[in-house]
């Protein structure tokens, strides 16, 4: 990931100290196997052809998007997940074929953050009324006393 050396992106090291660094990278999961709302056995599926959607949006961006076969999230239909090492992972369900400009959107929103979330200001409404689950990174996980 290459990105100006003369716009510092601010972040948040996991003792919260501030720091100069480059846009952290981001990975859009899309689970290649969901059926559209019909529950159409069709191929390619639904959630193929979101997959190839968001690829196309992410073109020339800092942006990984990768098929997975199942995120056993059948009752949402369409369904992606938004990753960032060190940072909570987000599940949205909900999505249509179109959405992958959504999911770059915010990817792109992702990887600028200083507290590692997805920003809710400049969130497309899928990615706000499709939200399924928001998980912790392990490095912030406490001992239960």
């Amino acid at each position: 990931m290459e990105l100006d050396d003369t716009l510092p992106v601010e972040t948040l090291d996991a003792s919260g100290s501030a720091e100069n660094a480059r846009a952290a990278e981001v990975t859009i999961l899309v689970c290649s196997s969901c059926r559209d709302e019909l529950g159409s056995d069709t191929h390619p599926r639904a959630g193929a052809k979101l997959a190839e959607s968001a690829r196309q949006a992410a073109a020339g961006e800092d942006i990984t998007v990768r098929s997975v076969e199942c995120l056993g999230n059948c009752k949402r239909r369409l369904s992606a997940a938004i990753l960032r090492d060190g940072s909570w992972s987000y599940v949205f369900g909900d999505l249509d074929i179109a959405s992958g400009d959504d999911l770059v959107t915010g990817a792109k929103l992702f990887a600028t953050s200083t507290d590692g979330l997805i920003p809710w200001r400049g969130r497309p409404d899928s990615l706000k009324r499709g939200l399924i689950a928001r998980i912790p990174p392990l490095n912030l996980l406490k001992e239960d006393t």
